[in-house]
């Protein structure tokens, strides 16, 4: 409707397919885009983002904004990752390897990744939100760092960021470990 204010988190959009972002015209009134330099462009630290929208919406922004929130080095650094086009094609290619690599890790562990847009894949390990727990923490002690969906179902999964090479080598080697030890009780 609109009455609405229809927000698109587009944090991971630099992740996505390029089918994933919906075909809505940012220049209806009621519709902003937020994206992040966080996640595509690795520049989580410099706490820096941007919304796209109609000029009449994005100016009321204007009225809230912290105009002193963003420092110059976090706005040279935004700016000059928009104009690298290159280093952004290099950083998709690595993430979806990553990702495809992740994912032959679980189908070798007779298990599911769900398909992602994003910088990790959630595999689902196949048990209830227990089990997963147990595999995660196994994982953890052995100096892996995952996270674990918090709300059920999904939290059967456990949620594994695309990492160096060497990471994802580690997961490869105590994975099987991990989900044998959970079976057999943690």
């Amino acid at each position: 409707p609109k009455n609405c204010l229809l927000v698109l988190d587009e944090a991971y959009i630099e992740f996505a397919p390029s089918e994933a972002a919906p075909p809505i015209d940012i220049y209806q009134e009621n519709v902003v885009r937020l994206r992040t330099f966080s996640k595509g462009y690795g520049m989580a630290g410099a706490r820096i983002g941007y919304v796209l929208g109609a000029e009449v919406l994005i100016r009321q922004f204007e009225k809230i904004r912290n105009h002193f929130g963003i420092s110059l080095v976090a706005q040279r650094g935004a700016i000059a990752a928009l104009a690298d086009d290159n280093w952004l094609s290099e950083i998709r290619t690595k993430v979806s390897q990553a990702r495809n690599f992740i994912k032959s890790i679980a189908e070798e562990n007779n298990l599911m990744a769900i398909p992602s847009g994003a910088n990790f894949v959630a595999i689902d390990c196949g048990n209830d939100g227990k089990f997963a727990k147990s595999v995660l923490e196994i994982l953890i002690r052995n100096g892996l760092f995952l996270r674990m969906p918090f709300v059920a179902p999904q939290n059967r999964c456990i949620r594994i960021s695309v990492g160096t090479k060497d990471d994802l080598r580690l997961l490869k080697h105590f994975l099987p470990e991990a989900l044998l030890q959970a079976r057999k009780g943690g």
